[in-house]
């Protein structure tokens, strides 16, 4: 097999220590160079100054949970680093030891045996982290939200069976209310507004149960803690915000798609990236992101298998806008979503319809066009007798007798 790379070294990354192997070919030898270092900044700085001096052109890593992040900071700019996915560079079981590991990784990049990662430049890199750090946010704040249902179901109050939404206006100011414990529960139904005000009977059973002093001061504790949340939540949406402004025009031209909001377009560009010369084709995008079906074929079969796994985070954003496209009426995502689901179902069909709306994002960034909905599709004339035949024959499946006749208005 012919060498691709002359110089590489492969880095077997852990979180207090890292292995190098340094593989120098010269004709048909090689000569190994192993080494270990900290991984303190002082140590990366030392192991970046050793390879530039051993004339290393490229560097690999198993992109191990976080910690492969510091020494790619490092390393940036100085060699080619390429970041490789642990599942597909596992070396031979029963050779497992640190140096060996490294020596494994220096080897496949030599022989060029290893795909690169997808790894965005520094600034996206950054706007990747807050858009994750929200995701993380918004988790912390649902939880919240279902521990303060807990205390009011404990004190025995049913807001939530009559409120569909408990901690907006009307909602917030009866927790205040209960929180207080000084009016009653007719008063406290009287905050309800708009069509919560039709409600407010029911309001008042549900606001009649045993609170007591303890769960007054544990509902204060848990109301306290979900304001906190919610500040800070808006504190990161305003810095995601911020730090995405150099992307404010694509951001106008993805938010005219349907299901997408500014912060959605600004979650998909951090995962994704603003070159679609990377991806090369639309199908390798929408496959990284888990919206693909995977392969399985042995002995000349194929087995149905489901999605691959993908990016977690592209993926749950996709499902999320694809559930909010459909909801538009007239759209054409709506009606292609009506046609999969008669046929494969609810899940299936809004994977893919996520896996459209996400090659339409391809196409848009890597042509710079704005979006365009596609118009629907013209009703055909309905041929009554084929229709009627289908309908025959799928009740006389069923056991039943049918016959038909034409009516009077016929």
């Amino acid at each position: 097999m012919e060498v691709m790379i002359q110089r590489g070294a492969g880095i077997d990354v852990h979180k207090k220590l890292l292995v190098v192997c340094l593989l120098i070919f010269s004709g048909n030898k090689s000569k190994k160079f192993k080494k270990r270092f900290g991984t303190f900044k002082a140590d990366l700085i030392e192991l970046r100054d050793w390879l530039v001096s051993e004339g290393c052109t490229h560097v690999v890593m198993e992109s191990t949970s976080v910690y492969w992040m510091p020494v790619y900071e490092i390393l940036e700019g100085h060699v080619e680093i390429v970041v490789g996915n642990a599942q597909h560079i596992k070396n031979v079981p029963g050779r497992k030891s640190d140096e060996n590991d490294a020596a494994w990784l220096a080897k496949l990049l030599c022989f060029g045996l290893i795909r690169n990662s997808f790894v965005p430049p520094k600034p996206l890199r950054h706007l990747r982290q807050l858009t994750r750090f929200r995701q993380s946010m918004i988790k912390t704040a649902t939880q919240q939200k279902n521990r303060i249902h807990g205390v009011l179901e404990t004190g025995n109050i049913k807001l939530g069976s009559v409120a569909s939404d408990i901690f907006g206006t009307s909602g917030t100011e009866m927790l205040e209310a209960l929180v207080e414990g000084k009016l009653k529960p007719a008063a406290m139904a009287q905050f309800a507004r708009q069509k919560m005000k039709e409600k407010i009977p029911e309001l008042t059973l549900a606001l009649d149960g045993t609170m007591t002093d303890h769960h007054r001061n544990l509902l204060r504790m848990e109301m306290s803690m979900h304001d906190k949340i919610d500040a800070s939540l808006a504190e990161v949406e305003l810095v995601m915000t911020e730090a995405a402004s150099p992307y404010n025009k694509l951001l106008e031209r993805l938010d005219m798609i349907p299901g997408i909001n500014w912060l959605a377009g600004i979650g998909v560009i951090a995962e994704i990236g603003v070159d679609m010369s990377v991806w090369g084709i639309a199908s390798r995008l929408t496959a990284w992101a888990g919206l693909c079906p995977g392969s399985h074929e042995s002995a000349g079969k194929r087995r149905k298998v489901g999605v691959r796994k993908g990016n977690p985070h592209l993926k749950r954003l996709m499902i999320q806008i694809a559930t909010a496209a459909v909801k538009k009426n007239g759209a054409h995502y709506q009606y292609k979503y009506q046609q999969l689901a008669k046929r494969r179902g609810h899940r299936r069909a809004i994977v893919a319809i996520a896996r459209i709306i996400l090659t339409t994002i391809f196409y848009m960034i890597s042509r710079g066009t704005d979006y365009a909905e596609v118009g629907l599709p013209v009703s055909r004339p309905v041929n009554r007798e084929r229709e009627a035949n289908r309908f025959v024959s799928k009740l006389q499946q069923l056991g039943f007798n049918v016959s038909l006749s034409p009516a009077a208005n016929g």
